[in-house]
C-alpha cells in the first residue's frame, strides 16, 4: 500500500534567511511560510520588538508577534560580534532568500551588503525591504506605516473624504508592501528556476504605496494636460460610508444602472432613476454625495434584516456591518475553516487567522510562531557549528 506524505506547500525546500522586523517584512515572509517555505527569523538577543506589542499569556510571545510570525524558526544572533556574522554566513551557504529590512548604509560593515552577498552565492534571492528607493533622494531615510500613509496621498484622501487628514486605522502600508514583498520574492524565485541565477529584489514603501493609491487615485491625471484634478470622486465622497439602519448599519452597494432602477422602484420612488443627475455611471459619478445622501435618507427608515433582504431579491450586493469581535463566529469562515486553533504546551489554546489561499483545496500546515532563538541550536549546528563556537554565542548574547 502506497503512503502519502502530508501536503507541505509549493515552497517546501525553500529556506528563507529573515532579518527583518515589525511588521512589512515579517508579513512578507509569514506569507513564504504559509506556502511552505522554511522561514528562519534571525532575531538580536532582544528579539523582534513586536514580541512585546500587546497582550500575552507568555513573555515575549506577544499578540502583534503572533498575528505576523505563523510557521517561522528563530535564531538569535548579535550580529554586532565577528562570531555571529560567521554564523549567519554558514546559514546563507543554505539559503535561496535573504531579506532584511535594514537601511543599506548599514550593511557594509556587516558583510552583508548585496554585491557582497550575490558573488558569494550566485543563486541567492537578495531582499531590501526599504523605505525609499535607493536612487532617490530618500534613499535610506527611516519610514514607519504612519510616515509612509502620509507621504504617499492616503491621509489626503481622508483630508478630502471627512475634511481632515487622518491615518487609516489599520497598519496599510506595512501589510499592503507585505504583500507585494512577497509576490516579488516568487517572482525572482520562479526567474531563478529558468536562469539559475538569483537576483536583487528592492521593494521601497513609499513607491509600492503611491502606486497602490494611484490606481484608482491618479484618475485625469493620466492625460495631458490633466482631464481632471487627482481623485476618483466615487469613493470619496463624504456619504461614502456603511449606512445607518433604525437598529445598526449595512454595506449596500448599486452600482449599475439597473442595480438604481430597481432601488428607486422598491422605495417608490422610480422617477429618481431617470433623473438626468442619476441617469447612467457618469453622472452619478459627478453627483455622487447627492446620490449617496439619498440612499442613506431611504436606509435609515426600515432595520438592517429588512435591507438584506430586499437587496437579496433584488440582487443589489449588500451585507451588514461585522464587529470584528465576531468574526470567529462567522458561519462561512467557520465553514471555510479559517480560524486554526494550535495547542501550546505554555501557552494553552492559540488562535491564528489563516492564509485564504488554497492549492487544489489544500493549505500548508500552520505552525507556532517561535519562541526567541527557540531554534538557533539546532539551525546551527546543521549549518557546521560546532558545540563550543554555538556557546560562544549564547554568551554573547547574554552579554549583550
Amino acid at each position: 500500500m502506497q503512503t502519502h506524505s502530508p501536503y507541505q506547500g509549493p515552497l517546501a525546500g525553500v529556506r528563507v534567511l529573515d532579518l527583518s522586523s515589525v511588521i512589512f517584512g515579517p508579513m512578507s515572509s509569514q506569507v513564504l511560510a504559509d506556502y511552505g517555505a522554511e522561514v528562519i527569523k534571525i532575531e538580536p538577543p532582544s528579539g523582534d520588538s513586536t514580541r512585546h506589542t500587546g497582550p500575552a499569556v507568555e513573555k515575549g510571545m506577544a499578540a502583534m508577534f503572533l498575528g505576523s510570525n505563523r510557521s517561522k524558526k528563530s535564531v538569535v544572533l548579535d550580529l554586532k560580534q565577528p562570531s555571529a556574522q560567521e554564523a549567519l554566513q554558514a546559514l546563507l551557504t543554505t539559503a535561496d532568500v535573504f531579506m532584511h529590512s535594514m537601511r543599506p548604509q548599514k550593511l557594509a560593515k556587516l558583510g552583508l551588503d548585496k554585491d557582497t552577498l550575490r558573488a558569494r552565492y550566485p543563486r541567492l534571492i537578495y531582499v531590501g525591504l526599504h523605505g525609499f528607493g535607493e536612487d532617490g533622494p530618500y534613499a535610506g531615510m527611516p519610514a514607519y506605516d504612519d510616515v509612509i500613509q502620509g507621504m504617499s496621498g492616503l491621509a489626503d484622501l481622508m483630508d478630502r473624504q471627512i475634511g481632515e487628514a487622518r491615518y487609516l486605522p489599520t497598519i496599510a502600508a506595512d501589510k499592503t508592501c507585505g504583500l507585494v514583498g512577497a509576490h516579488a520574492i516568487l517572482a525572482a524565485l520562479f526567474q531563478r528556476e529558468r536562469t539559475g541565477e538569483g537576483c536583487f529584489v528592492e521593494v521601497p514603501m513609499y513607491e509600492t504605496m503611491v502606486g497602490f493609491n494611484l490606481v484608482e487615485h491618479f484618475y485625469g491625471m493620466h492625460f495631458n494636460p490633466p482631464q481632471s484634478p487627482p481623485g476618483y470622486p466615487r469613493v470619496m465622497a463624504a456619504s461614502r460610508r456603511p449606512y445607518k439602519t433604525l437598529d445598526g448599519y449595512v454595506c449596500m452597494m448599486p452600482y449599475t444602472n439597473q442595480h438604481w432602477q430597481r432601488f428607486f422602484e422598491a422605495v417608490g420612488q422610480p422617477a429618481i432613476a431617470s433623473d438626468e443627475r442619476f441617469a447612467n455611471q457618469a453622472a452619478r459619478t459627478r453627483h455622487i454625495d447627492m446620490l449617496l445622501d439619498l440612499l442613506g435618507s431611504f436606509v435609515k427608515q426600515q432595520n438592517t434584516a429588512h435591507w438584506l433582504e430586499v437587496c437579496e431579491r433584488l440582487e443589489i450586493p449588500a451585507a451588514a456591518v461585522a464587529r470584528l469581535d465576531v468574526l470567529p463566529n462567522d458561519p462561512h469562515l467557520q465553514a471555510t475553516e479559517f480560524f486554526v486553533s494550535l495547542k501550546d504546551e505554555a501557552m494553552g489554546e492559540v488562535r491564528f487567522p489563516r492564509s485564504s489561499v488554497r492549492m487544489d483545496g489544500a493549505q500548508a500546515p500552520i505552525g507556532m510562531p517561535p519562541r526567541l532563538g527557540e531554534h538557533t541550536d539546532e539551525l546551527l549546528r546543521q549549518a557546521g557549528l560546532g558545540d563550543a563556537a554555538i556557546a560562544v554565542l549564547h554568551q554573547q548574547n547574554k552579554e549583550n
